[in-house]
């Protein structure tokens, strides 16, 4: 496992990190507690030292708490978000800050989640959307600080809003902020265009979540692809998405020249590409995902003629709409 700076903190991340989204049991079906807990002991033996939780969850951090308490031994930095108090998701114009995250639901949040982690501190509290209008308003810079200053929280972050990597330039350039998670990939290349330079430029760390597009750069969504009841893809494939995700799978398969089963191995090196990326998160609900996303650090970057290629495979779509 390759490790890399986590921004101006000071902290080393492994360059595959854990998204732990998938074994909560919220939004996605079909994990397993005793799976989950084999996958995260396994990655952590891989190298894997930095995951990725939140409160909104499910049991995710529960799971990761036990594993991260039963690997004291290890150095395993986690992440975890406070969501918005008004439950909106992203974060639209013209909204307080004290209606989203006002400082008493933010302190709250951050010990209900080590409560239930069993945890003595984060390493990273998020919040789990994000608006550049909230600069400079509000208390939740204060409340930040001071849940910093009693040692419960180390650094401080924010998730980007789907698909809006410009709606964080301003809390980039202000200096508030540690680490910014942001949706990168094949398809969104957009972070590139400004909110990576800015990143480099003011020390911030750059998480990575959704470089395999919820599955879509894996290979395995094709047309008439179905999910069970009560899981969030079966909304975010719907219609005919599926179809559509499968024709542009196919062009930059083709376009690479490689086989398809070998796209999500190049849309992960696709990401570890930037030098601005300190890690990508990828879901890993088993241990066989672990095994075979961990072996991606190896130091083998996208070669440029690569990522010429793919430059041309951005595709602007929203399908959390």
């Amino acid at each position: 496992m390759r490790y890399r700076e986590l921004g101006r903190s000071g902290m080393s991340v492994s360059e595959i990190g854990y998204g732990a989204w998938g074994i909560g049991a919220s939004g996605w079906v079909g994990a397993t507690e005793d799976e989950s807990v084999r996958a995260l002991h396994r990655a952590v033996d891989l190298g894997v030292n930095f995951i990725d939780t939140a409160r909104g969850y499910g049991e995710s951090e529960r799971i990761v708490g036990r594993v991260v308490r039963e690997r004291a031994g290890d150095e395993v930095l986690v992440a975890t978000k406070v969501p918005p108090k008004n439950r909106i998701w992203p974060a639209p114009d013209g909204v307080d800050p004290a209606e989203a995250f006002p400082g008493a639901h933010i302190r709250e949040s951050v010990e209900t989640s080590l409560r239930v982690s069993g945890l003595g501190h984060f390493d990273v509290v998020q919040f789990h959307v994000w608006s550049d209008e909230w600069v400079g308003r509000g208390d939740w810079l204060q409340t930040v600080e001071e849940l910093k200053k009693e040692g419960k929280i180390r650094l401080f972050g924010v998730s980007v809003n789907d698909h809006q990597p410009d709606n964080a330039l301003a809390l980039v350039r202000s200096g508030a902020v540690d680490t910014v998670q942001v949706i990168y990939n094949i398809f969104d290349q957009a972070p590139a265009d400004a909110l990576l330079p800015a990143c480099e430029e003011h020390g911030v760390g750059v998480i990575v979540r959704v470089a395999l597009d919820e599955g879509g750069l894996t290979g395995r969504i094709t047309a008439g692809a179905t999910f069970p009841e009560g899981d969030f893809r079966a909304r975010y494939f719907r219609d005919d998405r599926p179809a559509q995700v499968e024709r542009k799978v196919a062009a930059i398969v083709a376009d690479l020249g490689i086989a398809p089963d070998e796209i999500a191995e190049q849309a992960l090196r696709f990401v570890l590409s930037s030098p601005a990326v300190s890690t990508v998160i990828p879901g890993m609900r088993t241990v066989r995902n672990v095994e075979r996303n961990t072996a991606l650090s190896d130091g083998r970057p996208l070669t440029a003629d690569q990522l010429a290629v793919l430059a041309g495979h951005r595709w602007q779509r929203n399908f959390y709409g």
